[in-house]
């Protein structure tokens, strides 16, 4: 039996048939039929005259009507059902399972990136890839097109996530796929949103964009309870219409914050979102804006772009995004200034680590005195670190883990500084994720902030060779981005 993890991650595209048996709409029944049995398929796609699917005839259909003397010349318009629902390559197979199960569906045209039809998807089929005993997750986390009902999914990402911990799923890899997920919901959001905005007679977007996650969601690695890091990033247009364009995204910014933070993601207290105009430009602007935060260096221009280095795409025009990454990649490895000082803003990030390599709990707020402080002194110092060491060899990765990799590749890590900062990441992970899915159960407040008590004592030793590897290879940083040594 496949993981939960990899039934959750299972994407459409590669579930779907590789033949797509089609008729135009002036076809008759009979040559719907006829075009099913020659493949073998039970579905045909009724097409318009731009290629787009018009309706879709099953073997059910067909059969049903035939039950009332259907005659074989009968038009497939009036026997098709339309208008078609439709699931795209690269989304989840766990939603095409929802939405035809809610629509009573069996079969679902599968598209690609340009709206084309690539394949059709069989309900049985989808069930054979996933099993049948996570059906009842898959309705939750398929929940009704409604803001409502994605609140709804965002709870019932718990459920899932302490499913796979009890299955003893690899934090890294939960982490991952609830990042997946989240993604997910923003782009639902979005959907929703831009629907909403044109029934209000607003029309559609004025031009292409992407929403951009940043932090711990750009990394694909997000916990039980992430705020807010989002952006736009525009396709280009002329200056003349700045006012009209970027006021309909600014109305969309607004809804989608506000739609996110009744969702389950609270509201960013730094402001990084798509309603502050620093995080919603052009792509040309983006690129300047690039540019100016290398000049700089200092203060907040180096602030905002650690902040936004850890960018991906997660709902339309991802390449725009991608398109980015390399501007961003290609740039920042040549800057050795900006480098520096980006390390300066990060010199005094360092873990819960005492003399003698003693655990150091938080002295206050009083609801935290006593607990270790395992993200802002655990997994943060390594995360930053990672980072900065992967702008510096013009690694394009995102996840921690991956640049680990990417410069253990480049020889810029020993084998043994891979190993033990991974571990590390992978230990302080199972632990916060432990925590958080037990507050959950418990319901108390879910936070990044863990008892010593919680842990057992092989726990808290690895843990103090965890912050012995990550302090060591801070101060490695510190020798490799200002030339001192200590």
């Amino acid at each position: 039996m496949q993981s939960l993890a990899a039934i959750f991650r299972l994407r459409a595209g590669a579930v779907k048939t590789s033949f797509v048996p089609t008729v135009d709409a002036s076809a008759t029944c009979g040559a719907a039929a006829e075009a099913m049995s020659r493949v073998q398929a039970s579905a045909v796609i009724v097409t318009g005259e731009a290629g787009g699917a018009l309706g879709i005839i099953t073997e059910r259909d067909i059969t049903r009507r035939s039950e009332f003397r259907t005659e074989p010349d009968t038009p497939v318009t009036t026997v098709m059902s339309a208008p078609v629902e439709s699931i795209h390559a690269d989304d989840f197979i766990y939603q095409a399972i929802g939405r035809m199960r809610r629509a009573r569906l069996r079969h679902m045209p599968v598209l690609d990136g340009t709206g084309k039809i690539v394949g059709i998807l069989d309900l049985h089929v989808a069930y054979e890839a996933s099993i049948r005993e996570m059906v009842g997750l898959i309705d939750q986390l398929t929940h009704e097109e409604t803001i409502e009902g994605l609140a709804y999914i965002k709870g019932a990402q718990i459920v899932l996530a302490e499913r796979l911990f009890a299955e003893s799923l690899p934090a890294p890899e939960i982490q991952a796929l609830i990042s997946d997920i989240n993604r997910d919901l923003h782009g639902r959001i979005v959907d929703l949103l831009i629907e909403q905005m044109a029934g209000e007679g607003l029309g559609p977007p004025p031009v292409e964009f992407c929403v951009i996650v940043m932090g711990s969601g750009g990394r694909g690695e997000s916990f039980l309870k992430p705020d807010q890091d989002n952006g736009f990033i525009l396709d280009d247009y002329p200056d003349d219409q700045h006012d009209r364009i970027d006021g309909w995204f600014r109305d969309l910014a607004g809804r989608m914050v506000d739609a996110l933070n009744t969702v389950g993601f609270p509201y960013c207290d730094g402001y990084v979102m798509a309603v502050n105009p620093l995080w919603r430009k052009t792509r040309s602007q983006w690129r300047a804006q690039m540019d100016i935060w290398f000049r700089q260096r200092q203060g907040a221009s180096a602030r905002f772009a650690d902040i936004f280095f850890d960018f991906v795409g997660a709902w339309g025009r991802k390449d725009f995004a991608n398109e980015l990454r390399a501007h961003v990649t290609g740039n920042i490895a040549q800057d050795t200034g900006f480098l520096r000082d980006m390390y300066d803003l990060q010199a005094g990030h360092d873990v819960a680590r005492g003399a003698l390599g003693r655990l150091v709990t938080e002295s206050s707020p009083a609801k935290y005195k006593g607990k270790l402080s395992l993200k802002y002194k655990g997994t943060l110092p390594l995360v930053e670190g990672v980072r900065l060491m992967a702008l510096k060899w013009g690694v394009a990765e995102t996840s921690t883990l991956a640049r680990i990799n990417a410069l253990a590749a480049l020889n810029q890590l020993t084998r043994d500084e891979q190993d033990y900062l991974a571990s590390g990441y992978r230990h302080i992970s199972h632990i916060l994720m432990h925590r958080q899915i037990d507050d959950w159960r418990n319901d108390r407040e879910v936070s990044n902030f863990v008892p010593p008590a919680f842990l057992t004592r092989r726990e808290r030793n690895q843990l103090k060779d965890c912050f012995r590897a990550i302090s060591l290879f801070r101060k490695r940083l510190q020798g490799d981005f200002t030339g001192s040594v200590l």
